[in-house]
């Protein structure tokens, strides 16, 4: 038997796991969780998104466990739900300061 990360299952799931960071709009969100939970009107502020778009996308990331919410009186914040999420944000940029330009001009992605 294959392993996870090359095994067809495993590279699906791999896959879809990226999904989660693929949307502009999601990563925004994610980026705006890096240092501290908020709420989603806090998240609308930080963003400039709308307040449905953000809880839709919010409802996605927590449906992919990249998000996790808890209620506080009548708020409900959100946060990473791993640190992991965060360092991978990093690593991204890490990895994309040494690979923009072919990132920049690469016609295959839209």
């Amino acid at each position: 038997m294959l392993p996870l990360t090359i095994s067809k299952a495993g590279l699906e799931i791999k896959a879809k796991f990226f999904r989660g960071f693929s949307d502009s709009s999601r990563l925004e969100i994610l980026e705006s969780l890096r240092e501290k939970p908020h709420t989603v009107g806090e998240i609308v502020e930080m963003t400039g998104l709308s307040q449905s778009n953000v809880s839709n996308h919010l409802g996605c990331l927590r449906g992919c466990g990249l998000v996790t919410a808890e209620k506080q009186g009548r708020f409900v914040s959100y946060r990473l739900s791993d640190d992991r999420v965060a360092d991978l944000l990093s690593l991204s940029e890490s990895l994309l300061a040494d690979v923009a330009q072919g990132v920049y001009q690469c016609t295959r992605y839209t």
